[in-house]
């Protein structure tokens, strides 16, 4: 066995103990939806005993996950830089484990439109943090108040906006690929910013 295999091997086994432990399981539980002993599972996590292709596929099924995400060794891509929209005061990334989902920090000074016909609706789902300040979100016929720290999650079918309250906010936003492509969407046909919710 290489020194790589033996990394590989053990990230497998750290992985797996891992796993159970953010469920909150006991070696028991985990060897009986697993449909093995707690003996041979200790073994397995504690590097006694050979990893074994059809023991890693019933572990993944069993702790919720895939084989493939079970054995991921992929880390080099680690760090990810922004790319700034100056124009708009943002900074978007995508999350390379999802490629749909894209994530935006925005400065907002000015407040939510004043008029209804402003408000956006669309596919998806958006999620969104205040990292400073205070925002107002308009959802529907409600008005929220999302202050520093607060986090906001809605369905984007039904009609939204958010802006700043009584100062500049700084946001960070969560899309899903749905929400994404109708924000790139209204960029593209009328050059308004990729905000979480204009």
């Amino acid at each position: 066995m290489t020194q790589d295999d033996g990394e590989f091997d053990s990230l497998v086994r750290k992985r797996i103990r891992a796993l159970r432990v953010a469920q909150g399981w006991s070696l028991d539980e985990l060897a009986t939806r697993a449909r093995l002993s707690p003996s041979t599972l200790s073994r397995i996590e504690n590097g006694q005993r050979r990893l074994a292709l059809d023991q890693l596929v019933t572990l993944a099924r069993a702790l919720d996950t895939t084989l493939d995400q079970l054995v991921e060794t992929a880390t080099d891509d680690v760090i990810s830089s922004p790319v700034i929209d100056s124009a708009h005061q943002l900074m978007r990334w995508s999350v390379r484990a999802d490629p749909g989902m894209t994530v935006v920090r925005q400065r907002m000074t000015d407040p939510p439109p004043d008029s209804p016909s402003r408000m956006r609706a669309h596919p998806g789902r958006e999620w969104l943090v205040v990292l400073s300040g205070t925002a107002v979100l308009l959802l529907g016929n409600r008005r929220f108040r999302v202050e520093t720290n607060q986090a906001a999650e809605f369905p984007t079918m039904v009609p939204h906006a958010i802006g700043a309250e009584a100062g500049p906010c700084e946001l960070l936003g969560i899309f899903d690929r749905d929400a994404r492509r109708s924000h790139q969407r209204n960029d593209d046909s009328t050059g308004s910013p990729d905000s979480p919710s204009r």
